[in-house]
């Protein structure tokens, strides 16, 4: 399958603090990725570095097979990208920045009002007026972030924690408008903590602790069934003894059990004449093996956490410092 984002050994490095250690992304056209990790892990600086507004310590990267940040201005037309809370001119209405933004770019004037009014319907904002940014609630400044990201028909997609801000509604709204796209021929790379979101949507899954990529792989490998099954019975007792040691736990009248066909079991069960309410085959959460995988985050004080929580801060400094220069060189 055709690579999308590949990265070697990547490392960024701020003084003392290591945020992202040797990272080796595998993104591939059409896939859905869910970039997961807890506060601090890096994911921020990571996506920052995709986007070349933050530069590598040491490795390389690769999207749509140019060398980022080097032929970053070519791929650049071609990436739709909404990074923590999307930017915008405040005193300007919401068609007015997408008509800035849109000028920025190639494509011209022509189709410019049907690009707009396109990426403004996807994200519900189709009835949208002539108020301010500034007077726009956290949902909509959001939902504006997301179609200034579509208004140019990207192939690939590279959102950071892009449900902020969104109510119910509006994130399974925003699930469906990127499976959508997905389906329509658009890669998908988002960043996230919110788990359930991510395992509604997504299809592979990398996972951040401490900088270092400690898990890739699709999301229905790492759900596949474990061998065990979930049996659910008021004759707890009597399953236990008819299954010999396959019984590696009971709690009230649920019991895990070593098999891994869960008709021939129940067929089993029932034919001694035991009485079974429900029975699963046992599948690993998304939550559990992200827990199972990683540390504390940021939010608990001091340890090394808090020194990624600080390189992501600095990794910020630095994209605006970098962008004050470039537009002082302008």
């Amino acid at each position: 399958m055709t690579a999308v984002i590949v990265t070697r050994g990547l490392t960024k490095q701020f003084g003392a603090v290591l945020a992202v250690d040797s990272i080796d992304l595998d993104v591939r056209a059409g896939d859905r990725y869910g970039l997961l990790g807890p506060n601090g892990s890096g994911k921020t600086t990571l996506v920052r570095m995709l986007l070349g507004l933050v530069y590598a310590t040491r490795g390389e990267i690769e999207i749509m097979d140019k060398p980022v940040p080097r032929k970053i201005g070519e791929i650049l037309p071609e990436i739709g990208a909404l990074v923590e809370e999307p930017a915008a001119y405040p005193h300007l209405s919401g068609r007015a920045n997408l008509r800035l933004f849109d000028a920025a770019g190639p494509g011209g004037r022509r189709n410019r009002r049907k690009r707009i009014d396109d990426a403004l319907e996807k994200v519900g904002l189709e009835g949208i007026d002539r108020r301010p940014v500034k007077t726009y609630s956290l949902g909509m400044r959001q939902r504006l972030g997301l179609a200034a990201a579509l208004v140019r028909q990207p192939r690939l997609l590279i959102l950071d924690e892009p449900g902020n801000g969104l109510d119910p509604r509006g994130i399974r709204d925003f699930r469906q408008l990127l499976i959508e796209l997905n389906a329509a021929g658009t890669t998908i790379f988002l960043s996230s903590h919110l788990l359930g979101e991510v395992e509604l949507l997504c299809t592979r899954v990398g996972i951040l602790d401490r900088g270092r990529l400690v898990l890739q792989q699709d999301l229905a490998q790492l759900q596949a069934p474990t061998g065990r099954i979930i049996v659910e019975s008021p004759d707890a007792a009597q399953v236990a003894a008819l299954l010999n040691g396959r019984v590696e736990a009971s709690s009230g009248g649920r019991l895990v059990v070593r098999h891994d066909d869960p008709a021939a079991l129940n067929a089993r069960l029932v034919a001694a004449g035991v009485r079974v309410t429900a029975m699963s085959a046992q599948r690993h959460s998304l939550e559990e093996v992200v827990l199972a995988v990683t540390g504390a985050g940021s939010d608990q004080v001091g340890g090394a956490a808090a020194d990624e929580a600080a390189a992501d801060r600095a990794a910020g400094g630095a994209a605006a410092d970098r962008a004050a220069a470039d537009g002082g060189a302008g």
